[in-house]
């Protein structure tokens, strides 16, 4: 009788004991998970920073992952390819990305507060078509754009790549949502009240607490006009207009018949994503500033 009556509060113990450790065990699965999708996209960066250190004989007879000593004679290289094209590539990708990201995020944020504060008959539907604008893959939207381009004589220029990007389906939907949560609708009652005018209030009142999540527009349609390729491809032919995306896909067609080009191909693309790492870095500490500094006047 003894033994039974301690085996019950042994048990109970024991199993109290148990519940933290399967706890714990179950919280490690999504940090388990997180580690290997970290790795599966940190994976190629580590092997495009290792590749850029090779010289064109360490590239193919070495370790894949294992440090070569090629890296100051590859960016030489790079630089001194066809007089320094790269670097136009690279100054053709800051404009149309730079000036690009900022149209698209004037008319976003314009277009966004627009939904989110008038009321307007059709407003709904509208803002229905932008959302089919969103999920429609740019593919679709590439050949039109082309077409309209050339009957007004603007391939190949610079405006032809900058003009389809200023219109971001995706930046006026974050625009409005935002605009929508962080714009009182008595804000704004208040500055018709006092006497401000429409553009007024738009600039004064509005614009200032729309500046995080516009700022997320930018990054996001920078990023996306940064890395765009299928667009240039379309629409340029001469590659002084190239921006990187398509200046590097050059340099690799011709790398199959001169492998030494492979070489300059990883150094330049090395090299094409650290515009994005230095952006998102300064945007980040803004972003946090502007949401901090919403707080406090909150």
């Amino acid at each position: 009788m003894s033994t039974v009556a301690l085996a019950g509060p042994e048990a109970r113990a024991t199993q109290t004991a148990q519940g933290p450790r399967r706890r714990r065990r179950i919280a490690l699965v999504p940090t388990l998970t997180l580690l290997l999708g970290a790795l599966y996209c940190l994976l190629p960066v580590a092997w495009v920073i290792i590749a850029s250190t090779k010289s064109g004989s360490e590239l193919f007879s070495t370790f894949t992952f294992w440090p070569g000593t090629g890296f100051a004679g590859n960016l030489s290289d790079l630089s001194a390819y066809r007089d320094g094209v790269y670097w136009q590539w690279m100054g053709n990708s800051a404009l149309y990305a730079g000036l690009g990201a900022l149209l698209s995020t004037c008319v976003s944020a314009v277009s966004g507060y627009a939904l989110a504060v008038y009321r307007f008959r059709g407003r709904e539907t509208l803002f229905n078509v932008l959302l089919a604008g969103v999920l429609m893959p740019p593919v679709i939207l590439a050949i039109p754009q082309y077409l309209l381009l050339a009957e007004a004589d603007l391939t190949d220029s610079y405006l032809s790549v900058l003009l389809p990007q200023i219109l971001s389906p995706y930046g006026v939907y974050l625009a409005r949502i935002y605009a929508a949560a962080a714009v009182p609708s008595d804000v704004v009652e208040a500055g018709r009240m006092d006497g401000a005018g429409e553009w007024r209030i738009f600039t004064r009142v509005a614009l200032p607490m729309m500046v995080p999540g516009l700022v997320t527009v930018f990054l996001f349609q920078f990023v996306a006009i940064w890395n765009n390729f299928l667009l240039p491809y379309i629409m340029l032919s001469d590659d002084e207009k190239f921006p990187i995306t398509l200046g590097l896909h050059t340099l690799l067609e011709q790398g199959a018949n001169t492998p030494a080009l492979y070489t300059l191909v990883i150094t330049g693309a090395l090299l094409a994503v650290l515009p994005l790492v230095a952006l998102f870095l300064v945007v980040q500490r803004f972003w946090s500033l502007d949401l901090l500094s919403g707080a406090v006047k909150s």
